[in-house]
C-alpha cells in the first residue's frame, strides 16, 4: 500500500452519496476538498471521527473546504449514519473500493488478530486545482477534525 502524497494529481472519482446520488471530485473543482477514508460507518472510531468534523464545520467552511469522507459501506447505511450522527456533509459509497485503490489507501490490516483487507483511515486535502495538498495519516479519531484545522489555519 502506498498513499498518494502531496503534489500528486487526485484520481477523478464518481461515487454514489449516502442517497444514491453520483458525485463527482470535479463538482469541486475550484474548492478545497477534504477526501477523508474512513473503514466503517456506524463503529465508535469512524463515529468519533466523523463528528468532529460536524462540530467544527463553520470553520472549514470558512476556510473553503468541503468534506467528503469515503468507506465501502452501502449507500442506505451511509443514510442511517448521517441521520443518527446528524452530519452535515457529504458521505460517499466506495463499495468495491476502486477509489480507495486509487488513492493508496486500500490495504493489509490487523484486527484482532485476523488480517484482512480495507481502508486504512487516511484523509487528502485537495487543492482547487486537483491535486493533493497535504495528507493527514498521524492523528487520532478523536483529534482528526483539529490536526486538519490547525494545517488550514497555517496554510
Amino acid at each position: 500500500m502506498s498513499p498518494l502524497k502531496a503534489g500528486d494529481k487526485a484520481p477523478q472519482f464518481s461515487l454514489p452519496d449516502q442517497d444514491g446520488e453520483p458525485i463527482k471530485l470535479s463538482d469541486f473543482k475550484g474548492q478545497r476538498v477534504l477526501v477523508y477514508f474512513y473503514p466503517k460507518a456506524m463503529t465508535p472510531g469512524c463515529t468519533t471521527q466523523a463528528c468532529g468534523l460536524r462540530d467544527v464545520m463553520d470553520e472549514l467552511k470558512n476556510a473553503n473546504v468541503e468534506v467528503l469522507g469515503i468507506s465501502t459501506d452501502a449507500p442506505e447505511k451511509l443514510s442511517r449514519f448521517v441521520e443518527k450522527e446528524m452530519l452535515n456533509f457529504t458521505l460517499l459509497s466506495d463499495i468495491d473500493h476502486q477509489v480507495a485503490e486509487q488513492f493508496g489507501v486500500w490495504g493489509e490490516k490487523q484486527f484482532m488478530g485476523k488480517i484482512y483487507d480495507g481502508i486504512h483511515r487516511i484523509s487528502f486535502l485537495i487543492n482547487p486545482q486537483g491535486e493533493i495538498e497535504h495528507v493527514f495519516n498521524k492523528f487520532k479519531t478523536s483529534d482528526h477534525h483539529q490536526v486538519v484545522l490547525d494545517y488550514l489555519n497555517q496554510h
